[in-house]
């Protein structure tokens, strides 16, 4: 079993307004997760939060000890949630198996033991999204559905923008330490997310685009509003948001995204708002 984790430092405003292309994209972007049999881990030291894929496509592959925590079990101090976004699997958390399809989810609360990760059908394979943060305490293990997800929508056809958000890690829809997870649907025609756009100091957050064709593409926006910079992502890759950085993207086809935070409060609409005339 391969098990892999790669470290991402801060990266302050004014190092990323400096940084080329390569280098926003070693500071923030997260590629190639979902490998075949692997299980590949990011440890950012945003608010310390873990983002990865496991691809399980044989023997069950299992989440026990991660020497980057320094804690003799993963979950020791830490919360995890988990998204599926490929064929059906298995999720077991301490032991007990629960059976996750497409789009639905899990949230694990601290302390509750290893977590093992199996695909029903190896020539399908399930691909689990994990997010993981620190936990002061513990909350009860929970599956989730698409049906048992919060519902909001926003935007507007004519802004080509509207869309489902589906909150899933969610004060109204499970008890959580400080994660918040969702997952983002567009209405047909619309490829705007977050915008006009954001930021919040208080949470950082992390995006994974999904659902793409092999040819389209995001053009996934950042930085400070006044210095904006872009990276262009495509499918099952993730781009890590700070407080400071706003947060939007534009997809030249269909596409869908998991959105991730953790930081000081459980508020979803915790936001500064960014006026259009502001961005540059």
């Amino acid at each position: 079993m391969t098990l892999s984790v790669s470290v991402r430092q801060v990266v302050g405003p004014e190092d990323a307004a400096r940084r080329n292309t390569k280098g926003l994209r070693d500071g923030f972007v997260i590629e190639a997760m979902f490998r075949p049999g692997e299980i590949n881990l990011t440890y950012s030291h945003l608010d310390r939060m873990i983002v990865g894929g496991v691809a399980p496509t044989g023997e069950k592959l299992v989440i026990d000890g991660v020497a980057e925590t320094g804690t003799e079990r993963f979950l020791e101090r830490r919360e995890a949630a988990i998204v599926n976004i490929g064929g059906s699997g298995v999720v077991s958390v301490g032991g007990r198996d629960y059976a996750l399809g497409f789009q639905e989810a899990i949230y694990v609360g601290m302390g509750e033991g290893a977590l093992g990760f199996a695909s029903d059908d190896r020539t399908a394979p399930a691909l689990f999204y994990l997010l993981s943060a620190p936990a002061h305490r513990a909350c009860p293990t929970v599956q989730i559905t698409r049906e048992m997800a919060k519902k909001v929508h926003l935007g507007s056809a004519e802004e080509s923008n509207a869309r489902t958000i589906n909150q899933y890690v969610h004060p109204d829809v499970c008890e959580s330490c400080q994660l918040l997870v969702g997952l983002t649907m567009f209405e047909p025609g619309s490829v705007w997310n977050t915008m006009p756009a954001h930021v919040h100091d208080r949470r950082m957050e992390v995006y994974l685009y999904f659902g793409m064709q092999e040819a389209t593409r995001i053009f996934h926006f950042m930085g400070e509003p006044g210095e904006t910079r872009h990276v262009v992502l495509k499918n099952h890759e993730a781009v890590l948001s700070p407080g400071w950085s706003i947060h939007s993207g534009a997809g030249t086809g269909r596409y869908a995204f998991i959105w991730a935070m953790a930081g000081d409060n459980m508020s979803f609409t915790d936001m500064d708002k960014v006026p259009m005339e502001a961005l540059l």
